[in-house]
């Protein structure tokens, strides 16, 4: 695995600078760190230990390289130095992570589906990975500060019954990446998985717009925020993961059998800015400061005053370890960061990634007339699940 993607040992807080200590203590300063969730947290591994984990075999294989290097910058940045022992390595760190961080905080893992095709069988090779609902059940009883969210294909057959039987073992939401799942939340076939979700009042964290961390299969169009229409229609707590703030998707909402595309994130803010999702639809902010992120979405998220009190914070772990997707010299190019904060930040990131994703979306900052900041309730993320 990458040697230079390889972090170091996790550092306490203490042991920073004293400009890393500030910007830590002023980013917590004005929240409640009890209420400070993380929402969107990946738990992954190779089925040791009995946690029943998969990985698709080319994403290991040296036939196919793009996926390989995927796979191998994956498990050198969260920690993992071989293959024997993988999935104890993964959760030990991130849990290190997190308690170095804000341990009155929780973590919300990801349980993560098969691809199902139309009969309800499980399709391996459309998958890029797999984590059982049990293994992100058992992790979450056994660690107080872990909360699970279930991953449950709408196609299965039997997929009201496993919904119901993974909110009774504790589940509190529902995690989905269409692209890759080949899920459509526009179909009717998802009606009955959404009335239950929305009778046990089940949030649904579902990826939208544009796929890149995993292979997509060609499926990107599945990503249209505008398919959940469906759910939220039918009742259910709808948040976008990233905002939607890659790609585009067809504008569905438009006459004609000629549809135009758009910015999936334009199409996201449409829905946000119809009266009727209030309440029911959400976004979440993580990847938002990834330099293929960085741009429109992040300066327009910033500036929507009105939007903040329906955001909410995630991490998007473990991509906030590896390094190569962020660059605090960028932020400070596009003014989203002062000069002066960029040392203590790759300080604290070299310390510890999950609080350098926290701080640094703290800080952002755009200043337009007005200085615009993402407030404190966007990060006091247990508010979704009252």
């Amino acid at each position: 695995m990458p040697w230079f993607l390889r972090p170091g040992p996790v550092k306490p807080i203490e042991e920073l600078s004293l400009p890393a200590q500030a910007l830590v203590a002023e980013s917590f300063g004005d929240l409640d760190p009890e209420s400070a969730w993380d929402v969107h947290v990946h738990l992954v591994g190779l089925g040791q230990g009995d946690s029943g984990c998969w990985i698709q075999p080319q994403m290991r294989s040296h036939a196919h390289p793009i996926r390989r290097i995927q796979y191998e910058a994956y498990m050198a940045a969260a920690g993992v130095r071989g293959e024997e022992d993988a999935d104890r390595q993964y959760l030990q760190r991130l849990l290190a992570l997190h308690r170095a961080a804000n341990p009155e905080g929780k973590l919300l893992l990801f349980g993560f589906d098969y691809h199902v095709d139309s009969a309800g069988r499980e399709v391996p090779e459309r998958s890029p990975f797999y984590t059982p609902n049990d293994y992100v059940l058992r992790v979450a009883a056994e660690n107080p500060d872990v909360r699970a969210c279930a991953s449950v294909h709408p196609y299965r057959t039997d997929a009201v019954e496993r919904l119901s039987r993974c909110a009774a073992a504790g589940a509190i939401a529902v995690k989905w990446l269409p692209n890759a799942m080949g899920i459509d939340p526009a179909s009717e076939r998802c009606d009955a998985f959404y009335g239950r979700m929305a009778e046990l009042k089940l949030p649904l964290i579902t990826h939208a717009g544009l796929e890149k961390a995993v292979h997509a299969e060609g499926a990107q169009e599945l990503g249209n925020p505008l398919r959940l229409r469906r759910a939220l229609d039918q009742g259910v707590k709808v948040v976008v993961a990233h905002c939607a703030s890659l790609g585009e998707s067809l504008d569905l909402d438009g006459g004609g059998a000629e549809r135009e595309k758009a910015e999936s994130f334009e199409l996201f803010l449409r829905m946000m800015d119809e009266e009727r999702y209030e309440g029911l639809l959400f976004g979440e902010i993580s990847a938002l400061t990834q330099i293929n992120r960085c741009g429109e979405p992040l300066r327009q998220l910033l500036r929507r005053n009105d939007l903040h009190p329906r955001l909410v914070n995630g991490s998007d772990y473990p991509l906030p370890a590896i390094d190569p997707l962020f660059s605090t010299r960028l932020l400070v190019r596009r003014g989203y960061l002062e000069p002066s904060e960029r040392a203590p930040l790759n300080e604290i990131f070299e310390a510890n990634a999950l609080l350098f994703d926290f701080v640094l979306k703290r800080r952002l900052r755009l200043v337009e007339g007005a200085v615009h900041r993402f407030p404190p309730g966007v990060f006091e993320s247990r508010r979704l699940f009252a």
